[in-house]
């Protein structure tokens, strides 16, 4: 059977969003899970991969269920390590399951489907002219995600909350936030789940679209 490679930035397996990507595959091919941070322990995270001043900070999941916040230049190399060996392992197409911006990864034959590259062109050709709100797991990110969506002239409306905390009071002020404020909601990480893009189209009744689900729909035509 055809192996699609996943590299979550986070630890492997990512039991919340496989489901959401076999769901597609529709079993014609098998998942191959690998993470970042596998192997090591939340006190080595916070240690060595938190954020400075000034980072480019991204979120991601623990096996345990927590949350992390990391550093991009601090866990590029570890995940171009990743990227390298499922090459290595005869692999053909690897998913990163990040929508962050990873400038500079790099493989050998491997096709690396990289969320960053289409899901800002997919979301301008679908928003067209209307208002995009954009919801993320963290306020810093607010400002260093913005210029993916400039580069394809949108102007989006952001709103916080995490896919890494039950909290839907969170989410229910997230979508008091863009409701009035946007036509389409994009949930921009691919830890959110079909339960928090229920919950924003219910709160705010506007569609919402879920960055794992565009990527597992739009992978599945690959294979």
């Amino acid at each position: 059977m055809v192996q699609l490679g996943m590299i979550t930035i986070g630890q492997a397996p990512r039991d919340d969003v496989a489901p959401i990507i076999e769901k597609y595959l529709e079993d014609r091919a098998e998942l191959v899970q690998t993470g970042v941070l596998d192997g090591l322990s939340n006190s080595y995270i916070e240690e060595h991969l938190h954020p400075g001043a000034g980072d480019y900070v991204l979120t991601s999941r623990l096996t345990t269920g927590e949350s992390v916040v990391m550093a991009r230049q601090k866990i590029q190399p570890i995940l171009q390590n990743k990227i390298n060996e499922l090459e290595a392992q005869g692999i053909k197409q690897i998913l990163l399951l990040c929508t962050g911006v990873f400038p500079g990864l790099s493989t050998g034959a491997a096709y690396l489907i990289e969320p960053d590259h289409i899901i800002p062109p997919a979301i301008k050709a679908m928003v067209g002219p209307r208002r995009l709100g954009v919801l993320v797991p963290l306020a810093e990110q607010t400002e260093s995600l913005r210029s993916k969506y400039e580069l394809h002239g949108l102007d989006p409306v952001f709103a916080v909350a995490s896919p890494y905390k039950n909290n839907e009071a969170n989410f229910h002020e997230a979508a008091r936030e863009l409701k009035g404020q946007a036509d389409l909601i994009l949930l921009d990480c691919m830890g959110y789940t079909e339960q928090a893009r229920r919950l924003m189209a219910e709160a705010t009744g506007l569609p919402v679209v879920l960055s794992n689900a565009i990527m597992a729909k739009l992978v599945s035509e690959m294979i």
